[in-house]
């Protein structure tokens, strides 16, 4: 399976060498979006030997990852692509096994990372906030997805191409699942550890990206209705 990994970047300077070192130890292709950036993001990703998308100013999650998403589609032959966060919370060790459980099948055409099953080192505000939104989302794809809003994710080709994403922030992450979903494609889980680092703060805003959620989520039952 020809996969390349996307990676939307804020600030990242920390922790980009090192991700982009251990998802080239699989031969599998980096594009990095610099989502304006104010360190040496940029710099570092690109020393590290990934393909950068710069923004000149910083445009949410969604517009970088469908800037990621574009531009692979379109100048590459890849098959599939997997997106990690780049705050080191996804261990791409488990890479291996977004491909093996996205081969099993010719209807699978996304594979998401749970990470409810290790809960221990989340925030409690992430774990309420993490199954109510599930909740929601599976109850729309009417498929069971334990944790639709994981980052890490493996998205096919086939899919990418007949989406039509719109989201700029992180509801882009319930977006994708919910227009494959209306296609007819298999959303599958794997378990995966997400690893919590106290020392980088979450750029999710409890309040004002639930609210964005909500916003969205009322949208599309009125799409779906009318």
């Amino acid at each position: 399976m020809n996969v390349w990994a996307l990676i939307p970047s804020y600030n990242a300077q920390s922790s980009i060498s090192q991700i982009i070192s251990s998802i080239k130890k699989f031969n599998i292709p980096v594009v990095v979006v610099d989502d304006g950036s104010k360190d040496n993001t940029e710099m570092l990703a690109r020393q590290a030997g990934a393909t950068v998308l710069k923004h000149r100013r910083n445009e949410g999650k969604g517009t970088a990852l469908r800037n990621g998403f574009n531009y692979i589609i379109s100048d590459t032959d890849c098959d599939a692509v997997i997106t990690l966060d780049s705050d080191r919370q996804h261990n791409p060790g488990s890479i291996p096994d977004f491909i093996k459980k996205a081969t099993e099948d010719e209807k699978i055409g996304v594979v998401v990372g749970n990470r409810m099953a290790r809960t221990a080192d989340m925030p409690l505000t992430r774990i309420l906030t993490n199954k109510f939104m599930s909740r929601v989302i599976s109850k729309i794809c009417r498929q069971n997805i334990p944790d639709t809003q994981c980052g890490f994710r493996l998205i096919k080709r086939a899919v990418l191409k007949n989406i039509k994403l719109q989201t700029t922030n992180f509801e882009i992450e319930s977006e994708t699942l919910i227009r494959a979903s209306r296609l007819g494609y298999k959303i599958v889980s794997i378990p995966i550890q997400s690893i919590y680092d106290k020392k980088v703060s979450s750029r999710i805003n409890p309040f004002f990206d639930t609210m964005r959620f909500l916003v969205f989520i009322i949208k599309e039952i009125w799409i779906s209705l009318f």
